[in-house]
């Protein structure tokens, strides 16, 4: 089920350079490019989350939701996508998929689908909204604080990310741009499902109000709900964090593209001192 994503002139670059994941028969295999900034030896969870996405999507639906539940982290090891529709029909589905490492479930996926029809008495354009910042020419790129490192990750390697509105990878809310730099599968183009997930795991980190240094606060699920899919290979987050003293906290994020907002997505934080 995974298919092309409209590309620019960037498409042929990118179709070019080495990929995120590689398939080796029924499993797919991680590159360097899907590690994480916590630890070595895991996978962020963006590269995960598009994955499965990608697993969940369905010609003629439209995914309403995406529900990832993370069970631990994710090595950098062969990896086996499962997916089954549990809730058939014609104009709803539930879709299930889990990722799964020698046998044992690390993320699970929910997925709601939504036939895709148009309806006629209803004019698109009449909620348009401007995106804050400006759109990804307006952004720069910023320095990511925890390594200083140029080692492969996915949030060095597999993502170009911009912050707009003079926001950065320091603490408060943040307009952070991304898009893949790399094909997601072999030499497959991300689809703009996969995009999204990547990006919106991203919350977090953007948007942070500790130091990285002093603590974790990594997210142990999202949720994404999307009106519509992106449009082109931009999607931006208007993302802030919030977290409390008894060692929780969420992460929420508006999402865009360049013509404006298609969804929202939200993250329940586990923090502790490192």
């Amino acid at each position: 089920m995974v298919g092309s994503a409209p590309r620019d002139p960037q498409g042929a670059a990118l179709s070019a350079a080495e990929p995120i994941f590689r398939r080796d028969g029924d499993l797919v295999v991680p590159s360097g490019h899907t590690r994480g900034p916590w630890d070595p030896g895991a996978q962020h969870g963006g590269a995960p989350a598009a994955l499965l996405a990608e697993a969940v999507r369905e010609d003629g639906m439209h995914v309403a939701r995406l529900t990832y539940e993370f069970l631990g982290p994710v090595p950098l090891l062969p990896l086996s996508v499962e997916a089954r529709v549990v809730r058939p029909g014609r104009r709803f589905q539930l879709v299930e998929a889990e990722l799964r490492c020698e046998g044992a479930a690390i993320v699970r996926l929910r997925a709601v689908r939504l036939r895709r029809s148009e309806v006629g008495s209803l004019d698109a354009s009449a909620d348009a909204e401007a995106v804050p910042g400006g759109g990804p020419d307006a952004a720069s790129a910023g320095a990511f604080p925890f390594e200083a490192s140029e080692d492969e990750g996915f949030h060095r390697t597999a993502m170009e990310i911009r912050f707009g509105a003079g926001t950065s990878y320091g603490r408060g809310p943040a307009l952070a741009w991304f898009r893949f730099n790399r094909p997601l599968i072999d030499a497959d183009p991300p689809s703009p499902l996969a995009l999204v997930a990547a990006a919106a795991d991203f919350g977090n980190g953007v948007s942070r109000v500790l130091d990285f240094e002093r603590h974790l606060f990594v997210n142990t699920d999202l949720t994404i709900h999307l009106a519509r899919e992106p449009v082109g290979e931009w999607v931006m987050l208007d993302a802030r964090t919030r977290v409390e003293p008894h060692g929780a906290g969420l992460a929420a994020s508006t999402l865009y593209d360049e013509r404006g907002p298609i969804g929202l997505s939200a993250q329940s934080l586990f923090v502790a001192e490192r």
